[in-house]
C-alpha cells in the first residue's frame, strides 16, 4: 500500500484500462445479451447435443476419454502455473536484481524497489487467479465424470432423458468456462507484465489483448466452422 502514492496518473490510468478491459470482456462475451453468437456460448449447444448423444448410446467410453483429453488440457496448464507462480515469488525476493537489469532498459526502467514490487504483485496477482480457475475447472471436470458414470441407460423405445442431459451439459459447461476464464487470465497477466517496461505499455497491451480476445470469440473461423449450417 505504500507505493500507491508513488504511482503516476499514467501508471492509474493503465490500471483502470488493464481492469476495464478485462472484467468488461469477461461480462460481455459471458453474461451480455452481445455475446450469444460468441465461440463460448455456442459451444454450450454442442455441449448439450454431445450430453444428449451420450445418454442414447449405451458404450460411453468414447465419451469418457474424451473427458480425460479435455482434464490433461487443465492439468497441463494448472501445473504450468505453478511454476510461474513460483517464478515470480522468486522475482519478488530478487527485486534489487532485477531493478539494476530494468534500470538499463530503454523505456527507463520500473522506478524504486516499491513500485518494481507492486508491478510484479499484479502479473502475480493475474496467474493465481489462473490457477484458481484451473484448478476449479478440473474439480467440475471430475463431476462431470461422475455425472457420466451415472447417467441411466436409455433404452431403445425410450427418449433420452432431456433433463439429465441438461445436468451433464451444465457441468460441462461450468467447467469449460472456468477454463476459459484461466485462458484469459494468461492472456492479462502477459499485458500486466507490459507495466515492467512502461505504464503505458500496460493500458496498451490490455487493449491489444481485448482485440485479440474479440477476434478470436466472434470473428474467428473456428466460430464460422461451429456455426456454419445452423
Amino acid at each position: 500500500m505504500h507505493a500507491f502514492p508513488h504511482l503516476a496518473p499514467v501508471d492509474w490510468l493503465s490500471l483502470a484500462i488493464f481492469f476495464a478491459c478485462w472484467g468488461g470482456y469477461a461480462w460481455y462475451s459471458e453474461h451480455s445479451r452481445w455475446g450469444d453468437g460468441g465461440l463460448v456460448r455456442t459451444s454450450q449447444g454442442f455441449r448439450l447435443e454431445w450430453a444428449r448423444r451420450m445418454l442414447a448410446r449405451e458404450i460411453r467410453v468414447a465419451d469418457s476419454t474424451l473427458i480425460g483429453n479435455l482434464m490433461t488440457s487443465v492439468s497441463f496448464y494448472a501445473n504450468t502455473t505453478i511454476y510461474i507462480i513460483a517464478a515470480l515469488v522468486a522475482a519478488l525476493g530478487a527485486s534489487d536484481k532485477l531493478l539494476s537489469v530494468t534500470a538499463e532498459l530503454p523505456f527507463g526502467g520500473v522506478g524504486n524497489r516499491e513500485l518494481l514490487e507492486i508491478k510484479l504483485m499484479l502479473v502475480l496477482a493475474s496467474f493465481v487467479f489462473a490457477y484458481f480457475k484451473f484448478t476449479w475447472s478440473l474439480r467440475q471436470f471430475n463431476l462431470l465424470s461422475i455425472l457420466v458414470g451415472a447417467a441411466p441407460e436409455c433404452k431403445a423405445d425410450e427418449p433420452v432423458n432431456d433433463s439429465y442431459a441438461r445436468k451433464v451439459a451444465g457441468a460441462n459447461n461450468l467447467a469449460g468456462d472456468d477454463f476459459n476464464r484461466g485462458i484469459r487470465a494468461y492472456y492479462f497477466g502477459l499485458a500486466a507484465s507490459g507495466w515492467l517496461l512502461h505504464p503505458a505499455m500496460l493500458g496498451t497491451l490490455a487493449i491489444g489483448v481485448l482485440i485479440v480476445l474479440f477476434r478470436r470469440d466472434f470473428r474467428s473461423p473456428a466460430l464460422h466452422l461451429l456455426r456454419d449450417g445452423k
